[in-house]
């Protein structure tokens, strides 16, 4: 077992069995905000830390007591069960206390493939698709929360922890160098890499959206908001979504089996009658919207790809970045 943490803040002593779990489940995770492009490393008093953004589900990791691991998701779910090798690996490698926090991906003909994260875990099995949890932040170690240190700190602490583990547990390949963050982001595409994300060294890690945290994605990523169903309630094959700019889209191609049962669960209770819609035809609306996250081909404009429904407390982002703050205030030229 790891004995990550010793020595960490001054004077500190070895915690006991009773007082190594200083989080448990739920806590809200840090977020990022959207940026059109990739900040100069001297933009903050500290400069950034660059890592992939890639495309998983994002999981905090809590080693809880006896070794038992909980993943959860942004919606608060523990995602241990869909991805039990995952967490048995976590748990037995790492000692309770630690949290991480970090990025469930799969992979499939040397790419990220989402699509395989939707499916049931003995499918992926049966396939062969391989599932790694990606960390790239730390909470905290053993009787330590670690969230108001800086990232920087937390960083080479987080290295530390995973010392002699492997895969399915890795770090986040990230550089402190511009330049290096900027290839990455024009190489990486085609491997399912969505972005880069640009971190403060200096920050803490504080729950919600912060300008201290800046994602950087592929310009055919965007966020909408779910409006309506197509289809069956119980298995829809489309949705209805509205851009940031009002515009409404009918998604195509069809949502996958995994994609309409999660449209279908998230829905329940809050579609309306169908009614006759002039431009998309009969759909279902829904009484609440729910945030999403879509796939625009290059180029077009008139067709979205259904990606996801994200967390409910995860609103879009705003869709303009050129009004984003900076960080020492006003506002980007």
């Amino acid at each position: 077992m790891n004995g990550a943490g010793a020595g960490v803040g001054a004077g500190a002593g070895s915690p006991g069995p009773g007082d190594a779990v200083v989080l448990r489940p739920p806590v809200d995770v840090m977020r990022p905000r959207a940026a059109d492009e990739i900040p100069a490393a001297d933009g903050v008093p500290g400069g950034y830390q660059y890592s992939l953004k890639l495309d998983g589900f994002r999981a905090l990791a809590f080693v809880l007591e006896g070794g038992r691991v909980f993943l959860q998701s942004r919606a608060r779910r523990d995602l241990s069960p869909d991805f039990p090798a995952v967490a048995a690996y976590l748990g037995e490698r790492l000692p309770p206390g630690i949290v991480l926090d970090g990025e469930l991906c799969a992979y499939r003909d040397g790419r990220l493939s989402f699509t395989d994260l939707l499916r049931p875990h003995r499918e992926r099995e049966r396939a062969g698709v391989p599932v790694s949890y990606i960390a790239f932040d730390l909470l905290a170690l053993p009787g330590h929360d670690l969230r108001a240190r800086p990232l920087r700190e937390r960083w080479e602490l987080l290295g530390a922890a995973l010392d002699g583990t492997g895969p399915p547990l890795q770090r986040v390949l990230a550089t402190e160098d511009a330049a290096t963050a900027r290839e990455w982001f024009g190489a990486l595409r085609g491997a399912g890499v969505e972005g880069i994300v640009a971190k403060a060294w200096s920050s803490a890690y504080r729950a919600g959206g912060t300008w201290s945290w800046r994602k950087v994605r592929y310009a055919d990523t965007r966020d909408a908001v779910l409006v309506g169903v197509f289809g069956p309630p119980e298995r829809p094959h489309a949705v209805l979504v509205r851009l940031p700019d009002g515009r409404t889209l009918r998604t195509a191609p069809r949502l996958t089996a995994p994609q309409a049962r999660e449209v279908a669960a998230l829905t329940a209770g809050l579609l309306a009658g169908p009614m006759a819609d002039p431009e998309h035809g009969t759909v279902r609306p829904l009484t609440e919207h729910l945030p999403v996250e879509l796939r625009v081909p290059a180029g077009r404009q008139d067709t979205a790809r259904f990606v996801r429904v994200r967390a409910a407390d995860q609103p879009p982002e705003p869709p303009d970045p050129d009004t984003e703050p900076r960080p020492g205030g006003g506002r980007a030229p």
